[in-house]
């Protein structure tokens, strides 16, 4: 029994004033019924990705899926928290559900509202997704977890500042060409690379321009049963997906291995029988531009080291053998946490149904998403193909 995404939906991201968690929930979630061509008493589930963790006051946030349109009303509902990767776990649930025949329609949303707290305040609440005991309790944030973890890298293979800058401006000027994106500015290899008071360093060797953005925003997707697809418009398969999680804390494992997101993408890729080579393009969690680096290295696309090696050969860029996040990534489309997940997967659909607009990678047959929660502990990958 096969799932397929047959509609979605996409809120802009960034700071968005004028619309609260509510409202954010409820837009993408009448887009994306509309765009599946379903009514909303055929959905089955509703699965709400949501980290929240003091963002907002409202912590029972499940049914606020429901005030999209009364027609909602009775359909179980339930909120899905794993960190960064909130997203892709309520997607992951919902697939589920479908597989075991318990459902023939989901909708998955995922949303944050990031921006209503201060800026210390959400370094505080992000960082409380730590091993706290170890971590958060003696002012470890997560811009410092993955500081540390570029120094290691950079201690163990050489500086590679030069590295992360070159990613960091690839995924700018990716996201020009985004019109969701929170951040539609080339910002060119040598202000990334350069410490500045524009681009200050903000934890080890990272600057400002090697850390995701602070954003609200919202996606949604409707999944499907393979076998009610007889109506759909359009309809991108779960090829193969897998969840690898790790131990919290980073005192029991060697972050810099990666093994967590390595594992993951082994698996996923062996079950779409297929290689890192086949895939068309890839959108992964770049929360920090060192994150984006090791996932080249995790998904098997190059060397432990020799990550450097994709962005000199030109691999990972649009045109490229296999471009990575064509959509700006969270570098520059931006992070609400709980919507990265299921936004990683929307533009993944769009992709392989031609449907991405200036971010269209030609002739897009096959897509990996990679989505992360803490320091790769919870690991998503998805392998998407189009059928319909």
């Amino acid at each position: 029994m096969g799932v397929s995404i047959i509609g979605w939906a996409h809120s802009p991201f960034g700071r968005l004033d004028g619309l609260d968690l509510e409202a954010l929930i409820g837009g993408v979630s009448r887009d994306a019924l509309e765009h599946a061509g379903i009514h909303p008493e055929d959905v089955d589930g509703i699965w709400l990705g949501h980290l929240n963790g003091g963002f907002v006051p409202d912590i029972f946030c499940s049914s606020l899926v429901l005030q999209a349109d009364p027609r909602l009303r009775w359909c179980p509902a339930t909120r899905v928290e794993n960190a960064c990767a909130s997203g892709a776990a309520a997607v992951f649930a919902a697939c589920d559900a479908i597989e075991s025949g318990r459902a023939g329609f989901a909708l998955v949303v995922g949303a944050e509202k990031m921006t209503a707290v201060s800026g210390p305040e959400v370094t505080r609440i992000l960082g409380s997704a730590s091993y706290v005991r170890e971590e958060a309790a003696h002012g470890m944030t997560f811009p410092g977890l993955f500081g540390d973890l570029a120094e290691a890298y950079f201690q163990r293979y050489g500086d590679h500042s030069a590295t992360l800058a070159r990613i960091a401006a690839k995924n700018h000027a990716n996201g020009v060409r985004n019109r969701w994106a929170q951040m539609r500015k080339d910002l060119g290899f040598e202000f990334c690379n350069t410490v500045s008071e524009r681009n200050p360093r903000i934890a080890g060797p990272l600057r400002k321009t090697d850390c995701s953005l602070v954003s609200d925003g919202a996606a949604a997707l409707v999944l499907a049963d393979d076998a009610l697809l007889a109506n759909a418009r359009r309809a991108i398969r779960f090829r193969a997906r897998a969840q690898v999680n790790d131990f919290l804390p980073i005192s029991r494992r060697d972050v810099l291995s990666f093994e967590g997101p390595r594992r993951a993408w082994g698996t996923a890729l062996a079950g779409a029988g297929c290689r890192v080579t086949d895939l068309s393009f890839a959108e992964v969690h770049d929360c920090f531009t060192i994150a984006e680096l090791l996932s080249y290295e995790a998904m098997g696309l190059a060397l432990p080291g020799r990550g450097a090696d994709r962005l000199a050969d030109g691999t990972v860029y649009p045109g490229g053998a296999l471009p990575v996040n064509a959509s700006g990534g969270l570098k520059a489309k931006g992070h609400p946490i709980g919507a990265t997940g299921v936004s990683m997967h929307v533009l993944a659909a769009m992709q392989l149904a031609g449907e991405a607009g200036e971010m269209q990678v030609e002739g897009a047959r096959l897509g990996g998403v990679f989505n992360m929660g803490g320091a790769a502990v919870a690991n998503y990958v998805s392998i998407l193909e189009r059928r319909k």
